[in-house]
This record gives structure tokens, C-alpha cells and sequence, in this order.
């Protein structure tokens, strides 16, 4: 599975640690290619992953001369990383699950040999699982770990990913996440939710106890959409330390 885009995306900058007191606007224009391939281990709940990812990009500031602001940051243009996982995926759906588990381990090389501009590498691990209270009530769990080594591009630093907290807002080389979700389904095909959670970045000039954090929680709804293959899509009204915004969901935010 996989995809190639040709994009021109307008984000911001807020600094390793998320410490500036204004955003650094930029501009990232040219290709992306995500590849992978996935085979399952006999017949358990086990899949090994192989990925090819490929990022050319140029990245330009809308003011090139506070690009200095941004501090000592790699701007390559291209990266292309080679991967593997080992994944396991017990869940009973894989649109809005209501029991079982996935969870995996990622591994990723970027190196001039493949075609990359600089060498680093990028690591995650993390864990979603979701257990039936009772027959209308759902509780989810969420950890998510990322870390980054060597000549990382700023765009490709790990982020806090957290309903409320705006993309790529709180970046560094260390990232943690915390989240839990809770499910009722009112009546057989619409359902309301409510969630919580934390993360921290870290890494550069810190350690994890100096880091940069952040509280996010909220609320939403959900309605059956294709009941044959158990898929809701809703929407969810979040506020975090940083911002608050409102998501389209269609199946499970956690990915």
C-alpha cells in the first residue's frame, strides 16, 4: 500500500521545542512517495513491514532573513528512508474498533546511499487498545513514542499528535504521547465520545523532565455510516495549552 503526492503546503515554525514566540511561516513544495509492503507471520495477529519513504522538498520561509530565528535546523531537500516494522493488530474492526489492540515498532534509515541528502534515522513505537465496558460503552488507550537521530530536516522532526494541539506546534527530536477515549453508544447507530490525553517534546537542549508540554481534552459525536463494515464518522470539538479546533473524524483518529 501506499501513495505519491505533488504538494505546495503553507506551515509553520515554532522552533525546536516549540519555544519561539511567533510561528515561522514556510512554504513546502514538491514531491512525496510513501511505499510499503506487508506480510503476516503464519496465521497470528503478526505483520512484518518493509516502507520506502520519499520526500522532495523545497522549504522556503516567507521571510528568508528570520529564517535565523528558526535556530541551527537542517533544510535538505531530499530524504529517502528505508524502513521495517513489526506490527501486531488484534482489533475486531479496523475503522472504529471496539476491542483488541494494535501496536508496533518502526524503524527508518535515511541515507545518501538510497538517495538522501543527509543520514539520520526516526524511530516510534506505540500502542492503541480498546476494551468493551459494556455493551454500549467503549474505552480506548493510547501511548505513542517518537524519536530522531543525526541530520533530521526540521519538517521531518517528530510532533505531538493530539486532538487540540495544531500540527507540527510542538516538534523536537523526542516526542511522548498520552490519550484515552471513551465511547457510549446512545442509541444503536449514533454515539457520543469524550477524551483526554498529554504529550511532551524534548531532545535538542533539554531532557524529558525540562520538555515542552501539553493537556489536551474534548468531546464529539459519531454516526454508523457503513454499519457492514462497522466505519462511524462524526465530528470533534477539542482545546489543548496551545489552541482549540474542531476535526471532520471518519473511523478512529488514532493511527
Amino acid at each position: 500500500r501506499g501513495g505519491v503526492a505533488r504538494l505546495s503546503a503553507n506551515l509553520d515554525f515554532f522552533g525546536l521545542g516549540g519555544h519561539l514566540p511567533a510561528a515561522l511561516a514556510y512554504n513546502a513544495d514538491g514531491w512525496v512517495s510513501i511505499q510499503q509492503g506487508m506480510v503476516r507471520l503464519g496465521d497470528s495477529d503478526a505483520w512484518l513491514v518493509g516502507r520506502w519513504n520519499y520526500f522532495n522538498l523545497s522549504n522556503r520561509f516567507e521571510i528568508e532573513s528570520d529564517a535565523g530565528r528558526a535556530g541551527s535546523i537542517v533544510r535538505n531537500s531530499k530524504s529517502s528512508g528505508l524502513g521495517v516494522s513489526l506490527e501486531y493488530d488484534s482489533r475486531d474492526n479496523i475503522f472504529t474498533p471496539s476491542s483488541g489492540w494494535k501496536g508496533g515498532v518502526d524503524l527508518t534509515y535515511y541515507d545518501p546511499d538510497w538517495g538522501s541528502d543527509t543520514r539520520f534515522r526516526t524511530t516510534r513505537a506505540y500502542g492503541f487498545v480498546y476494551s468493551p465496558i459494556t455493551k454500549t460503552v467503549v474505552l480506548g488507550g493510547r501511548v505513542d513514542t517518537q524519536a530522531a537521530n543525526g541530520d533530521v530536516p526540521f519538517y521531518l522532526l517528530p510532533f505531538v499528535s493530539l486532538r487540540g494541539v495544531p500540527a507540527l506546534r510542538l516538534q523536537d527530536r523526542r516526542t511522548a504521547v498520552i490519550e484515552s477515549e471513551v465511547r457510549w453508544n446512545v442509541v444503536p447507530r449514533w454515539a457520543v465520545i469524550g477524551f483526554a490525553g498529554a504529550g511532551r517534546a524534548w531532545g535538542t537542549s533539554t531532557g524529558f523532565s525540562d520538555g515542552t508540554d501539553t493537556r489536551a481534552g474534548g468531546f464529539g459525536f459519531r454516526y454508523e455510516l457503513a454499519r457492514r463494515l462497522g466505519m462511524y464518522a462524526g465530528i470533534d470539538f477539542a482545546w489543548s495549552t496551545q489552541d482549540r479546533a474542531f476535526y471532520i473524524q471518519v473511523g478512529s483518529p488514532w493511527r
